[in-house]
């Protein structure tokens, strides 16, 4: 073999090793791109899954948070209709207590609303007519009683029961309903305590 052959063949053998050199290197490289690749995305599915799960327990605690809510309000609204129901009952045995028994409330009402004026008492056509006998002396006692003078009026008014009275204009409403709306929810904590604790 000459020189020249020789020559080539250490050149041809060189190229060979610098290509296989760089083979090697590039599919390192390309091992570790893949690897760091794969890596990174590992990373961030482990990631998205994490933030999936905190994401997924709170969406849980909300719905956990929004169906309690909506349970107390649920029995809240139920408690408040029985509530209102009894308070309605009370109201109806009330207006439908015996003569005697409703003109004897319609006394104490009265020794607690009277002024120490002169005035006008007023009731509705109802009351007017099944008001029992001595019932406008007891009125003028007790306006009496009190520093005070009521004259009883003649006219109904349209009221469901109880009594307006009237000084110089200005009217005092003291009607079953007035009573029952001015003291409701005083009413409703005590029928609630009595129900529910």
């Amino acid at each position: 073999m000459s020189g020249l052959d020789k020559m080539k063949a250490r050149i041809l053998e060189e190229a060979q090793s610098t290509a296989q050199e760089i083979t090697d290197k590039a599919k390192a490289d390309a091992d570790a791109a893949v690897q760091a690749a794969r890596e990174s995305a590992e990373a961030e599915a482990a990631k998205i899954l994490e933030r999936a799960k905190r994401d997924a327990a709170d969406y849980a605690a909300r719905v956990d948070s929004s169906m309690d809510m909506q349970r107390k309000q649920a029995v809240l609204a139920a408690k408040q209709e029985v509530i209102g129901g009894v308070l309605d009952k009370a109201y109806d045995a009330v207006m439908n207590l015996d003569d005697e028994k409703y003109f004897e409330m319609l006394e104490k009402m009265l020794e607690k609303h009277v002024l120490a004026e002169e005035g006008v008492i007023c009731f509705s056509a109802k009351d007017l007519e099944r008001m029992p006998e001595g019932f406008p002396e007891k009125v003028k006692s007790i306006a009496e009683s009190k520093g005070g003078k009521l004259t009883l009026s003649e006219k109904p008014e349209k009221m469901d029961g109880g009594f307006l009275l009237v000084y110089g204009g200005i009217e005092e409403n003291c009607t079953i309903s007035a009573v029952f709306a001015s003291r409701r929810e005083e009413l409703s904590d005590q029928v609630n305590r009595l129900l529910f604790g």
